[in-house]
Order: structure tokens, then sequence, then C-alpha cells
């Protein structure tokens, strides 16, 4: 990872773009309908370091080089961020393409080498993400603290998470009803019984080989653990793919009653092994017999 990703709060936040030209007016549209306050300046009024005062951001465009290292220079000796169009050696941060759902951003950058590319791969991630994707989180963000103060412990919350997520509540949010969400998400949040958790699963994914031959679905599984049991020497590619906040336990927790007890909190736990995995061997039956979901998931896998 060349350049780590950030999400950066525009409330109250002042964002300066000055310059001119389409480089400009692109930058310029970014905040449209964003709480930031937004202001424009020209080149001659961008020529000193207090034009840039208190802005947290400032875009830079314009076909006059010395003006662009300049200013440059004079909004980062105020503290601003600095982005220059068209010109990554002078960037303090990379501007991606952006699909804007409200309280759900996604952004695809390629560290400003290759904007056309990161725009083609947005538009593809665009397809799949619904429109009210952002009333959803809108409503997982008003209800945060009665969610936090019911469901302390992080197994049983990303339960009831998961299933408000295909409820009436959810449904409810992404047509534009907030009001309807909010109240049937505290009424599942009031009824909710967490010794009722559905039982969690166990994943056996094969960690040996390249990333690239990993199937789907095992890159899915490990994308959606909540625990993950591996051997830190096993394909760094591979285990790189799990969540980043998983919570990552030694192959000495892949004890199979150990397994059930983390299944038995609605926990989807990936163990990931060495060579192939037989579903058959008696840690498999013995957590099938105990109720867990068992898959194999092999390097080949479809």
């Amino acid at each position: 990872m060349d350049a780590f990703p950030a999400f950066f709060p525009l409330a109250g936040r002042k964002v300066i773009v000055a310059g001119s030209g389409e480089g400009a007016e692109n930058k310029a549209r970014l905040f449209d309908g964003s709480p930031a306050t937004l202001v424009r300046l020209t080149e001659d009024e961008a020529r000193s370091a207090s034009a840039f005062e208190g802005a947290a951001l400032v875009f830079l465009a314009s076909p006059d080089e010395a003006f662009l290292e300049t200013s440059a220079a004079l909004a980062r000796s105020v503290g601003a961020a600095v982005n220059v169009v068209d010109h990554p050696a002078l960037c303090d941060f990379y501007t991606p393409a952006l699909i804007d759902r409200g309280a759900v951003v996604a952004a695809v950058g390629a560290t400003g080498a290759a904007p056309l590319l990161a725009a083609m791969l947005r538009n593809d991630i665009e397809a799949v993400i619904p429109e009210g994707a952002g009333r959803l989180a809108d409503l997982f963000r008003v209800t945060r603290d009665a969610v936090r103060a019911a469901l302390p412990d992080m197994g049983p919350r990303r339960a009831f998470l998961r299933e408000v997520m295909r409820s009436p509540a959810a449904e409810a949010a992404m047509a534009g009803d907030g009001a309807r969400a909010e109240a049937l998400l505290r009424e599942a949040l009031a009824s909710f019984d967490t010794h009722a958790i559905g039982m969690g699963r166990v994943d056996f994914v094969v960690a040996d080989g390249p990333a690239d031959l990993l199937s789907l679905r095992a890159a899915r599984a490990l994308s959606q653990a909540d625990v993950l049991i591996a051997d830190p020497q096993r394909s760094a590619e591979i285990l790189a793919l799990a969540r980043r906040d998983a919570r990552r336990l030694p192959l000495a927790e892949m004890a199979t009653l150990r397994l059930i007890d983390l299944a038995g909190e609605g926990l989807r736990v990936v163990c990931a092994t060495a060579g192939e995995v037989d579903p058959s061997i008696p840690r498999a039956l013995a957590l099938a017999g105990a109720g867990v979901s068992v898959l194999r998931l092999a390097l080949a896998d479809n």
C-alpha cells in the first residue's frame, strides 16, 4: 500500500480551490452538497500565506508552474494539506475517484499515477452500491450509542447488526423513511435475545498458495471473518485479505471446543490451514455435531 486512504470530516472545515481552468472546476464540484465552506480564489488572490489561513484542504490548478509551486508552499506553511492538479510530486494527498452516497463514500485511488484507471474501477463499483446505502449508514449512526449500550460485546453486536441489514428497518432506511427505520431498529434492539443468537460458522481456508489462486468464496470468507486463526508463516498475501479489525488468534486456539465456543457467540471464524482440508476429519464432524456450519475452501475451490 503506497498511500494510506483516509476520510476527512468536512463539517465546519474550510476548503480552498485556487486557480482556474477545468481542473479547478472539477475540484470545486467535489464539494457540492458537502458541509464544508468552499472558497474560490483567483491566482492573483492566492499569492500570500494569509490567503490560505484557516483552510484545512487546498486545491491548486493552473498552467503556471511557478504559481503552483509557490502557492503550494504558502498553503503548506499555514498548515493546510495541498493537492495540485496533475502534479503528484507537489501533492500532500491525492484525490480519488468517488462514489458519493451521503454517509457512505467509496473511493478508488491510484496514488496519482492513473486517474483514468481509478475512474473506470469506480464505475464498476458504483453499480453494486445501492443508492440508499448512505441512508442505512445514517440509521446506524443515530442508533450507535443505543446499540453499544445494549450490546457491549462485539460478537452479539455484530450479530444484531447483521440481522438489521436484512430486516424491515434496513428496507425502510434505504427507502428514505428514517423515522420508521429508527423505530423498527429500536424495537428489534429491545427484543433482541443474545442467548438466541444463531450459531456462527467456521471456514477452513487453505493459505499456502498465492492470493490470485484463492477462490472468490475463500476471499469473501476472509473479508467477513470476525476471528482469524492462522500460523503467521502462512501466505502473507492471503492473510492480508482478512478484515483488519478481525481478532487474530494463534494456532493453539484451533482446538475443537474453542471453535465451538467462538461459533456459539455468533462469530464467523476462519482457520487458515496448510494443505488440503478433509471435511470428514474428526474436528469437522464434532463442529457439525454441535450445530456449527463448516466449510472447506481450497485454492482451487469455485
